[in-house]
C-alpha cells in the first residue's frame, strides 16, 4: 500500500469547479442541491458574466425545440445522453419555478422578458440556498494529479494557496469574448492530462469583406431575407445584416459553424420569390416598368442601386429583358457567391467551436474516461450548437449529467 497523508481539511474541497459561468454555476448549484459540497473559483470580478451579454441583454436561455441535430461536434452523438436526462423543458420548468418571465421571440428561441440578469440571479439565488461557495478574481495557476492521498485526487495553486479537492469539474469556457475574460485553461488543462483538443475557432461570428466586396460598405445597416448556403451543403433561411467590415445577422452567424477558410457561401437575396416568375408577371401585366422599379419593390432600393452604379445590372424596361438577361438578374440574386475574407474572429463570437475531445470522456457522466475525477462541461468540449439557445441548453444539460455522474461516484 502506498503512503497515505492527510489533508487539512480548511484547504480540501470534494468538488471544486473552475468557471462560474453558465455550465460551472449550474453544477455547482445541481450538486449543492444533491448534499454535495462545492467550491467554484472564476477569474472575473462577477459570475455569469457571458450569461449578461446574451441575446441581447435578454439571454436565449434555451429553445423549445432542441435535438442532437442542432449541434456540431467530431463525435455528434455525444450529446444524446445529456440532452435527453436534462432537456429543455427541464429547464424551461426551473425558470417557471423562479418566476422569470419569458417569450418566444422566433423559431423556437425562449428569452427573458426583463433582461439576462434574471437568469444569473436564479443561478446564484440557487447556489447560495445549497451552500456553494463561489470565489471570484480568482487565478488558477496550476493543476496537479496526485497519487496516494486519503481523499484528495488534484492539488490546484489558485491565487498562490493550495487546494485540494476529489472532483475537479471543468468549465471555463471558450475563447469567445476575451473581453470578458476568456483564456485557453480548459484546453491547457486537457492537453496537460494528454486529453486531445480540437483546434478552437470563432464561431457564430460576423464574416469580413474582401479588398473586392468593400464597396458594399454602404450598405451597412441594412437587413434583408436570405438563404445562405455552405459548400458542405448545409444552409439557412433568416435574416443577413450588412455591416461596415462584412455581413452579420443570424443567417451569417449559424452557416459560419458550418464554413471553412477560402470557401465560398452562396447566398439567395430573395428566398421567397422566384426573379424571373416576377419579371415574367411585369412583362405581361406592366411591359414599360423599368427594372430598377420592380426590384425595389423587392429589395432594399440602396442594394438595387448599388449594382446600377457597379455596373451589376442595367437598368431598363422589363418589355426589353431578354430569357438570358433575366438569367444573368437571376444569379445574382439568387446565386450571389461570396467568399468571406476571414470572420471577425473571437472578438464577436458568440461561441467557440472546437474544443476538449469528447471521445475521451463519458458521454453519460463529462468524465474523462482515463483520469478518475476529471471533468469537463459546457462550452470548452468539442460541442457547439447553432444560434437559438442551443448552446445555453448544452451547458445546461452537460452540467446536470456531470453532478448526477458526481453525487453517483461519490455515493
Amino acid at each position: 500500500m502506498g503512503y497515505r497523508y492527510h489533508i487539512a481539511m480548511t484547504n480540501f474541497i470534494p468538488t471544486i469547479i473552475i468557471g462560474a459561468g453558465a455550465a460551472g454555476l449550474f453544477c455547482a448549484a445541481q450538486l449543492g442541491k444533491l448534499g454535495q459540497q462545492v467550491s467554484v473559483f472564476d477569474n472575473g470580478k462577477k459570475i455569469g458574466r457571458k450569461i449578461l451579454m446574451s441575446g441581447g441583454g435578454f439571454c436565449n436561455f434555451t429553445n423549445l425545440d432542441v435535438s442532437a441535430a442542432n449541434y456540431l461536434s467530431q463525435n455528434p452523438h455525444f450529446v444524446k445522453s445529456a440532452l435527453s436526462r436534462f432537456n429543455q423543458w427541464d429547464f424551461i420548468a426551473k425558470v417557471a419555478e423562479h418566476g422569470i418571465p419569458y417569450h418566444e421571440k422566433e423559431l423556437g428561441q425562449l428569452f427573458c422578458d426583463n433582461g439576462a440578469q434574471d437568469i444569473v440571479a436564479m443561478l446564484q439565488q440557487e447556489c447560495a440556498a445549497n451552500g456553494v461557495h463561489i470565489q471570484l478574481r480568482s487565478s488558477v495557476e496550476s493543476v496537479q494529479r496526485l497519487v496516494g492521498h486519503e481523499n484528495a485526487r488534484f492539488q490546484l495553486q489558485i491565487n498562490g494557496q493550495s487546494w485540494y479537492c476529489r472532483n475537479l469539474v471543468v468549465a471555463s469556457g471558450g475563447l469567445s469574448m476575451p473581453g470578458l475574460g476568456a483564456t485557453p485553461l480548459g484546453y491547457q488543462l486537457a492537453e496537460q492530462f494528454a486529453i486531445k483538443v480540437i483546434p478552437p475557432r470563432a464561431a457564430l461570428v460576423p464574416f469580413t469583406y474582401r479588398e473586392a466586396d468593400k464597396f458594399l460598405v454602404c450598405l451597412a445597416g441594412i437587413s434583408l431575407p436570405v438563404t445562405i448556403q455552405a459548400q458542405c451543403g448545409q444552409s439557412f433561411t433568416n435574416q443577413m445584416l450588412f455591416t461596415h467590415r462584412g455581413i452579420s445577422g443570424p443567417a451569417v452567424l449559424q452557416i459560419s459553424n458550418y464554413w471553412q477558410p477560402n470557401q465560398h457561401l452562396v447566398i439567395d437575396l430573395l428566398p421567397h420569390h422566384s426573379i424571373i416568375e416576377e419579371i415574367k408577371q411585369g412583362k405581361s401585366n406592366t411591359p414599360k416598368l423599368q427594372l430598377k422599379t420592380l426590384l425595389g419593390r423587392l429589395l432594399p432600393k440602396k442594394l438595387v442601386e448599388l449594382w446600377l452604379k457597379a455596373g451589376l445590372l442595367q437598368d431598363e424596361t422589363l418589355a426589353n429583358l431578354s430569357n438570358t438577361r433575366m438569367e444573368n438578374i437571376a444569379q445574382l440574386i439568387h446565386q450571389w457567391h461570396f467568399t468571406p475574407n476571414g470572420t471577425e474572429g473571437y472578438r464577436t463570437a458568440e461561441v467557440t467551436a472546437g474544443g476538449v475531445d469528447t471521445h475521451a470522456l463519458s458521454s453519460k457522466t463529462m468524465q474523462a474516461k482515463d483520469i478518475e475525477g476529471l471533468f469537463f462541461i459546457g462550452e470548452v468540449l468539442d460541442v457547439t450548437g447553432w444560434l437559438g439557445g442551443y448552446n445555453f441548453q448544452w451547458a445546461w444539460s452537460s452540467a446536470f449529467a456531470c453532478a448526477q455522474a458526481i453525487h453517483d461516484l461519490d455515493q
